[in-house]
């Protein structure tokens, strides 16, 4: 079958970064999906994207469908004809709604009986109607956070629509869009004349057309160049660009051509803290910061420009004015907020509500002091350590009420504001750290103070909320209760924290005692919540879920005890004798289950060599078991118990535990039972899928 190429580009005025990815995918789909649905074959499609256009090409696309002989299948015999055998009024709709005649029924034998059936034609369309389709349905398809409406039209996109090329081979497609009609027809760069359309006559000069005036559509293309450009920049030098990926993506998405280039702000800015700089590059202004080799913060940028490279020392002077006025403002910011110690600004901390319900973020503060206090005497940590986690406590928050954060210009900053106003206040390194890392959910190891800090402010927000009644469901998780509760439970597993989770718990909750309604403070709910981010945990570390199933019977509170029996578990678990004891202890759970009532073993009642050993065995491993499990030796007691399986191999092999005799059939359950709860206080090894199982 002939084919041709496709080509469709919607443009438009410039779309915000955070929507194109999103944008790109809906149009690919959109194309891909509904070609498929329509049996059109093509070689392949590819889309760009810039801030400025959607497109899609598609090479070697059929020019129409083929035309398909389908059967239709309708009603029975019984029903398609009456009494007299003619066609009932269910056969006719069925032939009419078929597009078929009487004479084209053929009665077809089915498993439901005999059926009317006809075999009609459908002939295939153009396929030029049919992308004709697909480009007006379009529009509906795409989802953006906020939409507008311009002009006279009705529809709605994410910016106003400006022009439409669609082209199949070398004709244009009849389509009009938000009342536009298509043509062949893009537009270059926006320093080029903007009234200066560039005609398109074949898909296959889209791109070299459009790179002629200024534009790179392909997205990957325009990383590449950025890439290769910020490489080259200061290869000579000691110098080289800060490369963040995600500054990286947002870059690609703001132009159209990229030209990186150099520019320079007054080194004096260089006294304010250095992510402050480095994020008045990045997030207000999209420029990429230099370091030196020494690791130093250099006084140079780097901006991506969208305009004449011509032109570039023109617009590296726009570039400096503003970041200089940015930086200023952070300076000014910087200079009123340390004209004061940050424990100044503390009482300031009662005019920001925390939550509604839950009063004021000073008083949040008098809470994770208070849980502070509860988890230095739990772990007994020294005097220097309490201290300096009861004043990072006590300053954590303070930094949100500074005017670096308070005027919105920096909130993704707080906690390292507080770190550095700290410092700037005399307070320890050990506090000042703490203030910064206590916003860190474990994802590094954060220091023992910091850590101490850390759970009490999220175990004060898990409980207050899920305590007022805002729980998480589904995706909707307004607080990032999941996020801190995720964060308590790893932090305790780095530090090896000796604590248990449920007395924290119960800690919180006596703190918001006076803020919660005692009928329903959901205590319970934030008890399962944790037995769920621990089974997350334990999954994110490569825990099989047998095996955590296994251990999540014995009390979960005991963060760090569950995990490395887990870990214990794991290792062994494909090893050949492991299996057989794992066997071994399915089948004890069995023949125990069928027990109505279990007593203490009578010993007067072993009959069998085997038996004995099994018992006497029992109480040697029990001993045993009693002085390494408070040392979480959990290697060695399961090596003891695979030692120990062979035992329970023999008694099986050897002794009928059902027999007649009911006392002695009591007493080999009573034994089996005594085993069975040794075994549980390790793990629930009947929970375990094992070959063989």
């Amino acid at each position: 079958m002939d084919c041709k190429n496709f080509l469709f580009e919607l443009g438009v005025e410039e779309i915000p970064t955070t929507y194109i990815t999103n944008a790109l995918k809906t149009v690919k789909d959109h194309f891909k999906t509904n070609l498929e649905k329509a049996n059109l074959h093509y070689d392949e499609l590819v889309t760009f994207a810039t801030p400025r256009r959607f497109t899609v090409n598609i090479s070697n696309l059929e020019i129409r469908q083929e035309t398909r002989l389908i059967e239709r299948v309708g009603p029975t015999r019984e029903i398609a004809y009456d009494n007299d055998g003619n066609l009932t009024k269910a056969a006719r709709g069925f032939l009419k709604g078929a597009g078929a005649e009487e004479k084209d029924i053929v009665i077809k034998k089915t498993s439901k009986g005999d059926k009317l059936t006809v075999k009609i034609n459908i002939e295939g369309k153009m396929t030029q109607v049919i992308l004709k389709e697909l480009i007006e349905n379009l529009i509906r398809e795409f989802n953006f956070q906020k939409s507008m409406k311009w002009g006279r039209t009705n529809i709605s996109f994410a910016r106003p629509i400006r022009w439409l090329l669609a082209i199949f081979g070398n004709e244009v497609i009849d389509v009009e869009i938000a009342g536009i009609k298509a043509g062949n027809f893009t537009y270059g760069n926006r320093f080029i004349d903007l009234e200066k359309p560039i005609k398109i006559n074949s898909s296959n000069e889209y791109e070299e057309k459009l790179t002629e005036a200024y534009v790179i559509p392909s997205r990957m293309k325009r990383k590449k160049t950025i890439q290769s450009q910020l490489k080259e920049l200061f290869i000579k030098d000691d110098e080289k660009v800060l490369v963040d990926n995600n500054l990286l993506d947002d870059v690609v998405d703001l132009v159209e051509y990229p030209t990186a280039v150099i520019a320079e702000f007054d080194k004096k800015y260089l006294q304010l803290p250095k992510l402050v700089v480095t994020t008045t590059l990045s997030e207000h202004q999209k420029y990429f910061s230099v370091m030196k080799k020494n690791g130093d913060l250099s006084n140079k940028f780097v901006f991506i420009s969208n305009g004449d490279p011509k032109y570039s020392e023109l617009i590296k002077t726009g570039n400096q004015k503003v970041i200089t006025a940015r930086l200023e403002d952070a300076e000014f910011f910087y200079k009123m907020d340390t004209q004061k110690e940050l424990e100044d600004y503390v009482p300031k901390l009662e005019e920001v509500t925390f939550q509604n319900n839950l009063g004021s973020i000073l008083e949040k503060t008098q809470r994770i002091i208070k849980i502070v206090e509860y988890l230095c005497d739990e772990l007994e940590v020294d005097k220097k350590t309490a201290e300096a986690a009861l004043r990072g406590a006590f300053l954590c928050k303070a930094d949100l009420v500074t005017l670096m954060l308070g005027e919105k210009e920096f909130t993704k900053l707080q906690g390292y504001i507080g770190y550095q106003y700290a410092l700037k206040s005399g307070e320890s390194k050990e506090t000042a750290l703490a203030i910064h890392e206590h916003y860190q959910n474990g994802e590094t190891k954060l220091s023992i103070v910091g850590s101490l800090v850390a759970i009490a402010d999220k175990i004060d927000t898990i409980c207050g909320i899920i305590g007022v009644d805002i729980i998480p469901t589904g995706s909707k998780d307004p607080f990032a209760l999941r996020r801190a509760a995720n964060g308590i439970v790893q932090i305790i597993s780095n530090n090896h924290f000796e604590i248990n989770i449920n007395s924290l718990i119960d800690k919180s909750f006596t703190l918001l005692d006076n803020k919660l309604e005692k009928s329903a403070n959901n205590k319970d709910i934030v008890i399962d919540f944790f037995k769920q981010r621990i089974n997350w945990f334990l999954k994110q570390n490569k825990i099989d879920y047998d095996i955590i199933d296994s251990v999540m019977h014995i009390d979960h509170s005991d963060i760090p005890d569950i995990y490395k029996r887990s870990q214990a578990l794991q290792e062994l678990k494909m090893q050949k004798d492991f299996i057989k004891l794992v066997l071994g202890f399915k089948r004890v759970s069995n023949i125990i289950s069928e027990a109505k009532e279990l007593t203490k073993v009578n010993t007067d009642l072993i009959q069998n060599e085997t038996e004995e050993i099994l018992f006497n065995e029992y109480l040697v491993l029990a001993k045993k078991i009693s002085e390494l499990l408070p040392h979480n030796k959990y290697s060695e007691i399961l090596s003891l118990l695979v030692n120990y399986g062979r035992m329970i191999d023999d008694f099986f092999d050897e002794v009928l535990v059902n027999v007649k005799d009911a006392k002695i059939k009591q007493n080999r359950y009573n034994i089996l039972a005594c085993i069975r709860e040794l075994f549980l206080q390790i793990a629930d090894l009947s929970k375990l899928v094992v070959e063989g199982n």
